[in-house]
C-alpha cells in the first residue's frame, strides 16, 4: 500500500558503543559501515569543555528510530551568564581578538573552512544522525557552508567607512565598528548552514558570540566548537552552550551585556525574542522567521520543468524550509495537467533511511511530526483533494508521506499556515492580478517564485509580489553573496551577502574641527 505512493526504504539498524553509534543499512552489512562518533556533548565556553553548573543533560533523539543517540549537557541563566562574561571579556578593546589586524580575522575564517572541509564527511554524519535528513545532502551541506565563510573571510579587511563633504569646517568621517557580544540562536533545519550563517558575518565584523543551537539537533554545533578552537580562535570569542528556548534562550535573550540577538525560526518564537530583547536592555534584533511562500505558473509554462521546479520548491529538505514554496498556484489552461504531473513526481520520491540513496528522511520530531500530520488532517477535513500521500510511514521513526492536494482554496488552513513538513498545496488562478493579489495575501513575505516564459509576466511579477526574494523558472537560489531575508513577519534584516555584515557593524560618526587657516 505504502510503495504504492512512493518508495519507503529500509529502516537503519543502529547499535552503540561507549563513544560511537554504528549504524548497519543494508540486509548484510556489518554495523563498522558506518562510524559516528559523538566526540562532544559539554557546553563550549571560553574554549572550555565543562559541564553546565547544574550537571544536568538532556537527550538528543534520532528521529530516524525515535532513540536517544547521547545525553547532552542543559545549559541554563547561570551558564549563559558565564559565556556572556567570557564574551565580554574577549570584546574589551585590549583582548587578543580586538587587536587582532581585520585581516587576521580573515585568515582565522578561511582556517575554518578549511576544517570544515577536511571534516565535512564526519560532520554531514552527525547531522544525518541527530537530524535525520539524507547524508549525502548533509555532507553538500557542510561543503557549501565553507564557502561562505570564504566569503566572509574576504569580507573581514573590506569594512569600509566614508569621508563626508560635511557643512562647515569640518572633516566628517564613518566607521564600522562591530557591534559588540551577539547571542545567536539558531534552528533545527539546517544546523550547519545556519550556524555558518550566524557566525561568519559577526566574526568578520569582530564580534564575539554566544551560540544556543536548537535542542533537537546540538550535536554539529558542538563540533563546529571544536573546529572553531582549533583554528585558533580566541578563548571567549565563539561559546557554545546548548539547552532549551524557554531557559537558555530567555536568559540569553534578555542578557543585560548582549549587544545584539539573532534568531532563525518561527514567526511564534520571534515574537518572544523581540520582547525578550527590551526587556532589560534594546538590543539590536535580526529575526529569519517563517514562510508561506507562493510559486506561480502561468499558461506558457512547459508543464513537465514547472512540475518538478515546484516538487523540490516544496519538498526539500522533507519540506522544512522557511522558504518552501508551498502554494503552488497553477493558471487555469494547464492546471488539470499539472495536477497530474505533480501527482506523478510525488509518487516517484523516494522516503526512509537516510543512510542510503534516499530523497527524504523523517521529520525531525514527534511534535513536528504530529503537527504536519495535523495539517493533512486538517487539509482533507476542509474540502482539498488529497491525490497523494497523506498519511505516515511506516510504523517505527518520524516518517511522513509526500501529501499532494489539489482544489486548494485561500482560506484553507493547508494554504495560509506554515506546515513545515512534505505537503504541497495547488490552487488555480486565471489572471495575473488576480494571482498577484492572493499571492500577496498572506501575513508572511519571505519569497517567492514565477514561472513563464514571458519576460514582461515576470518583470511585473517580480515589481508587484511582495517577497524578500524572488526567483524566475527556478527557486530557491541561496549564495553567500545574496541577502536573504523576508518582509512582514518573515522577518527583520538580511542575512548573508553585503547586507549579512552590515547587521553586526554600528556606523560611527566622527568630526573633526579644521582652523579656517592653517598655522604658520
Amino acid at each position: 500500500m505504502l510503495s504504492a505512493l512512493c518508495r519507503f526504504t529500509s529502516t537503519p539498524h543502529i547499535a552503540r558503543t561507549r563513544n560511537a553509534i554504528l549504524v548497519r543499512y543494508g540486509a548484510n552489512i556489518p554495523y563498522t559501515m558506518v562510524k559516528v562518533d559523538i566526540k562532544y556533548t559539554k557546553l563550549f565556553i571560553n574554549n572550555e569543555w565543562v559541564d553546565s553548573v547544574s550537571k544536568k543533560t538532556f537527550p538528543t533523539i534520532n528521529p530516524q528510530d525515535e532513540s536517544v543517540i547521547t545525553k547532552v549537557a542543559e545549559g541554563d541563566k547561570v551558564d549563559i551568564d558565564k559565556a556572556v562574561e567570557a564574551a565580554v571579556k574577549a570584546f574589551h578593546r585590549y583582548s587578543e581578538w580586538r587587536l587582532l589586524d581585520a585581516s587576521q580575522r580573515g585568515l582565522l575564517l578561511l582556517k575554518l573552512a578549511d576544517l570544515m572541509e577536511r571534516d565535512a564527511k564526519y560532520l554531514g554524519e552527525l547531522e544525518t544522525l541527530d537530524n535525520g535528513k539524507p547524508v549525502a545532502q548533509a555532507i553538500g551541506e557542510a561543503q557549501w557552508s565553507a564557502t561562505i565563510i570564504r566569503y566572509y573571510a574576504g569580507k573581514a579587511d573590506k569594512i569600509l567607512g566614508n569621508t563626508i563633504p560635511a557643512d562647515g569646517e569640518v572633516l566628517t568621517m564613518t566607521l564600522k565598528e562591530p557591534v559588540g557580544v551577539c547571542g545567536q540562536i539558531l534552528p533545527w533545519n539546517y544546523p550547519i548552514p545556519m550556524f555558518v550563517w550566524k557566525i561568519a558575518p559577526a566574526l568578520a565584523a569582530g564580534c564575539t558570540l554566544v551560540i544556543k543551537p536548537a535542542e533537537q539537533t546540538p550535536l554539529t554545533a558542538l563540533a563546529m566548537a571544536a573546529l572553531i578552537k582549533e583554528a585558533g580562535f580566541p578563548a571567549g570569542v565563539v561559546n557554545v552552550v546548548p539547552g532549551y528556548g524557554p531557559t537558555a534562550g530567555a536568559a540569553l535573550t534578555s542578557h543585560p551585556k548582549v549587544d545584539k540577538i539573532a534568531f532563525t525560526g518561527s514567526t511564534e518564537v520571534g515574537r518572544i525574542i523581540m520582547k525578550g530583547a527590551s526587556d532589560v536592555n534594546l538590543k539590536r534584533v535580526t529575526l529569519e522567521l517563517g514562510g508561506k511562500s507562493p510559486l506561480v505558473v502561468f499558461n506558457d509554462a512547459d508543464v513537465d520543468k514547472a512540475a518538478d521546479i515546484a516538487h523540490r520548491a516544496c519538498f526539500a529538505n522533507a519540506g522544512q524550509c522557511c522558504a518552501a514554496g508551498t502554494r503552488t498556484f497553477v493558471q487555469s489552461g494547464i492546471y488539470d495537467k499539472f495536477v497530474a504531473k505533480a501527482a506523478e513526481i510525488a509518487k516517484k520520491r523516494t522516503v526512509g533511511n537516510p543512510w542510503e540513496k534516499v530523497d527524504q528522511g523523517p521529520q525531525i520530531d514527534a511534535d513536528m511530526f504530529n503537527k504536519v500530520l495535523g495539517y493533512i488532517n486538517a487539509g482533507k477535513k476542509e474540502g482539498a483533494k488529497c491525490i497523494v500521500g497523506g498519511a505516515r510511514m511506516g510504523t517505527k521513526g518520524f516518517f511522513i508521506q509526500p501529501t499532494v492536494f489539489a482544489d486548494v482554496k485561500d482560506n484553507m488552513k493547508i494554504a495560509r499556515e506554515e506546515i513545515f513538513g512534505p505537503v504541497q498545496s495547488i490552487l488555480k488562478f486565471e489572471t495575473f492580478d488576480e494571482v498577484i493579489d492572493r499571492a500577496n495575501d498572506s501575513n508572511y513575505g519571505l519569497a517567492a517564485g514565477v514561472i513563464t516564459n514571458d519576460v514582461t509576466t515576470a518583470l511585473a511579477f517580480m515589481r508587484h509580489i511582495r517577497a524578500g526574494s524572488v526567483w524566475v523558472n527556478t527557486y530557491e537560489v541561496v549564495t553567500a553573496q545574496t541577502p536573504f531575508g523576508g518582509f512582514r513577519e518573515s522577518g527583520i534584516g538580511r542575512e548573508m551577502g553585503e547586507d549579512g555584515i552590515l547587521q553586526y557593524l554600528e556606523n560611527k560618526t566622527v568630526s573633526l574641527s579644521l582652523p579656517k587657516k592653517p598655522r604658520l
